[in-house]
């Protein structure tokens, strides 16, 4: 099972800080918490399906220099959101497992000086099933990391090839009962719809995968995004892909089959244990605050006069590394969020998870609820549901989750 947790983070980063008590009158951001989100940009190779921001390092990177504009660009979010604790930490990329262990304690630890860490505080790592990098887990379990995310993709070597992965399938499940040693809580990715799959390889592999008695799945349907390799290949007829009721039928099995073996969806592509969700991506779906540190990364920060703003850093990583080591941070955008803008923002995420949004949350934010002549239409038709009595929340249904894009549009136009 998961969650052996032999190798534990220290006590004080699972402590941290005990945090003021919320009032009744808390800002917005509270109803998703806070986190930070840690970019690290490299790869050893570039996926061919992959949009990130990733690149594959043309020089030895210089891991101390690295910790210290993370901890720099870190310093500065914490000036423009004042005193408050950290719910989550994330570790994304590019591919986080090559970063030295020592860069990841740094930014643990300089999170819980520069805000506090609450206790229990959620600290994920993405990671490649490497052994190589699988070797290095319980360096980052003593780093204070508590959960991995283990970027599996495939079970089938054939594929793992096609999709420009550089491990193998026994490598994948060794990585996976490696992790289930040294982390409280593992999840891995798998990609479905791929080249040639028919719904019935989906449906074994996915069987194969809940086997393994996983508390959270990632399963996303494979997407040509402009950029990548895969669309070039695409556009010239070299790459095809399911037909859209083939990826229909898979999306369908996907829902069937983790919803029996106990993990249904509590996201459009997250499938969890009660109680194993990712609480850091949930701070994104709840529209909680979210501060975006390295290169590329996005933020939501509400100030301390109560004003929200976006940010984006410099995306290149020999950029970013100059300009923080110049300026501090390396934001290049930081736009205004007007309320009735995160009441959009609001629904087009929170509309994404099974428990839906809070109609009174939206309405203060809009200054306005929404249409209840197409909420009732679109109830008509099975496609969403209202629930709760003291505070009434509006979810898309099973039967509308497919057709996500036309609900929001329907609500939102």
């Amino acid at each position: 099972m998961a969650g052996l947790g032999m190798a534990t983070a220290p006590a004080a980063r699972l402590n941290g800080r005990a945090g003021a008590t919320l009032s009744d009158h808390r800002p917005d951001w509270h109803h998703g918490g806070f986190g930070l989100y840690v970019h690290w940009p490299y790869c050893k190779a570039k996926c061919p399906y992959c949009d990130f921001n990733s690149h594959v390092p043309r020089a030895a990177v210089n891991h101390a220099a690295w910790r210290q504009r993370l901890i720099a660009e870190m310093a500065h979010m914490r000036d423009l959101t004042g005193p408050r604790p950290v719910d989550t930490i994330f570790f994304g990329g590019g591919t986080p497992s090559l970063m030295a262990a020592s860069t990841v304690d740094g930014v643990i630890e300089a999170a819980d000086r520069l805000w506090g860490l609450r206790a229990g505080a959620e600290i994920t790592l993405e990671a490649n099933p490497t052994s190589v990098e699988a070797a290095t887990f319980a360096d980052y379990a003593g780093a204070g990391v508590n959960r991995v995310s283990i970027g599996v993709q495939a079970l089938d070597d054939t594929d793992l090839r096609a999709l420009g992965r550089t491990h193998s399938v026994a490598e994948a499940l060794a990585a996976i009962e490696v992790a289930r040693f040294a982390f409280d809580r593992v999840s891995f990715d798998l990609i479905y719809a791929r080249q040639h799959q028919t719904a019935d390889a989906w449906a074994a592999e996915l069987d194969r995968a809940l086997a393994f008695g996983p508390d959270h799945l990632s399963l996303y349907q494979l997407t040509i995004e402009e950029g990548t390799r895969f669309a070039e290949l695409f556009a010239r007829g070299r790459l095809t892909v399911p037909e859209d009721g083939d990826a229909a039928e898979m999306y369908a099995i996907t829902a069937d089959r983790t919803a029996a073996a106990g993990l249904p969806a509590y996201e459009v592509s997250n499938h969890a244990r009660p109680g194993a969700e990712s609480r850091h991506n949930l701070i994104y779906w709840r529209y909680g605050d979210y501060a975006g540190i390295g290169p590329g990364a996005h933020g939501r920060l509400t100030l301390a006069d109560g004003s929200r703003i976006a940010t984006e850093t410099e995306r290149d990583p020999a950029g970013w590394s100059a300009t923080v080591a110049r300026a501090g941070h390396a934001i290049t955008r930081r736009d205004s969020v007007a309320p009735g803008e995160q009441a959009i923002e609001l629904a087009l995420m929170g509309l994404r998870l099974a428990e839906g949004v809070d109609l009174d949350r939206y309405a203060r934010l809009a200054g306005a609820p929404l249409p209840g002549d197409r909420i009732r239409m679109l109830e008509d038709e099975g496609l969403v549901r209202r629930e709760g009595a003291e505070r009434e929340r509006l979810a898309v249904t099973e039967t509308g989750r497919p057709i996500l894009n036309a609900i929001l549009l329907a609500l939102l136009a």
